[in-house]
């Protein structure tokens, strides 16, 4: 369904310059280090620039990372240590930094290895929060690779059959570079809606789609307040609870972070794993063939007929 801002939700707007700015010096004040606050002020200045009211990833984050920091789940400027390095693989202990920080870090290197390698990947452990998933893809794509991010999180999900949630909303960021365009960004939860959602419609007097979520005890409702306490549905049905399971075993049981009922429960300790990944796109063909059968194959879907002529077909990240 297309979202759409009311008169509900009022926007005030500020130059970007003033909030960057003002993001990093939150940042500091907190004890982050020039680093750490020109990342992490980057990450959630990116999601405002995303704007959506139900989003929940951009400017108000500020507030929970300094919670957090007082809580001692968050600890700035502290040393991260490269674990288990192989020519295409690392383990990264975030020990309890920045989740953007160390996203940004481990993305870093697996491009470094796939420019080497053609194909990288990095686990990290022992992190927080990293932010939206598609930001750290497309510093891959960026960089003129396929990136691939993704993460663990708090247990919002009921096994398929269950109404009692274990696993995560467990979002995926997937950008793939284009010649003289924005990149493909598929960024995505693993479920049909985030709580943030949820709260924006609790909020503004709405009913949600019955699609989004249960209420404690399994039954279907429309209703956000019914379902705040409930467990999220996955998309596709029993696909979207596969997907996060396996995205658990890759970001959280292999790393070495915590996984499905404990992960992301305990603001002292988050202890959440992420997973990123760097292709090369010319590995096998070569730059050129394979921007021109990128070309074509993007020319085939905008070129669908759109259902609705007011409604162009997008490509993931258009909007």
């Amino acid at each position: 369904m297309a979202y759409s801002v009311s008169e509900a939700d009022p926007v005030v707007k500020y130059p970007e310059s003033a909030l960057r700015a003002f993001a990093t010096d939150v940042l500091r004040t907190l004890g982050a280090d020039d680093e750490e606050a020109a990342i992490v002020s980057d990450g959630v200045i990116t999601a405002s620039l995303w704007y959506h009211p139900g989003q929940g990833q951009g400017l108000e984050k500020l507030f929970r990372y300094e919670r957090r920091i007082q809580a001692g789940g968050i600890v700035p400027a502290v040393d991260m240590r490269w674990e288990r390095e192989a020519p295409a693989a690392a383990l990264l202990d975030a020990a309890s930094g920045f989740g953007y920080v160390a996203g940004h870090r481990a993305m870093k290197r697996a491009i470094e290895m796939a420019r080497r390698t053609g194909i990288a990947m990095v686990g990290v452990r022992h992190s927080n929060h990293f932010g939206i998933a598609g930001y750290h893809a497309l510093q891959a794509a960026e960089a003129g690779l396929v990136g691939w991010a993704f993460t663990n999180a708090r247990s919002e999900m009921a096994p398929w059959g269950s109404a009692t949630p274990v696993l995560g909303t467990n979002p995926w960021g997937i950008a793939v570079p284009r010649p003289d365009a924005a990149p493909i960004l598929l960024d995505i939860a693993l479920t049909m809606s985030g709580k943030g959602m949820m709260r924006w419609y609790e909020r503004t007097g709405r009913e949600m789609p019955v699609t989004w979520a249960l209420t404690k005890d399994g039954r279907e409702t429309t209703d956000p307040s019914q379902a705040m306490d409930g467990p999220m549905l996955p998309i596709g049905a029993y696909k979207g609870y596969g997907l996060s399971l396996v995205s658990d075993v890759l970001s959280g049981v292999m790393t070495g972070a915590l996984f499905g009922l404990d992960v992301f429960q305990d603001e002292a300790k988050y202890d959440v794993g992420h997973t990123m990944i760097a292709i090369d796109p010319h590995l096998f063909l070569g730059k050129e063939a394979f921007e021109e059968r990128l070309r074509t194959f993007i020319d085939q879907v905008l070129g669908a007929p759109p259902i609705d002529p007011g409604q162009p077909v997008r490509l993931p990240g258009d909007l």
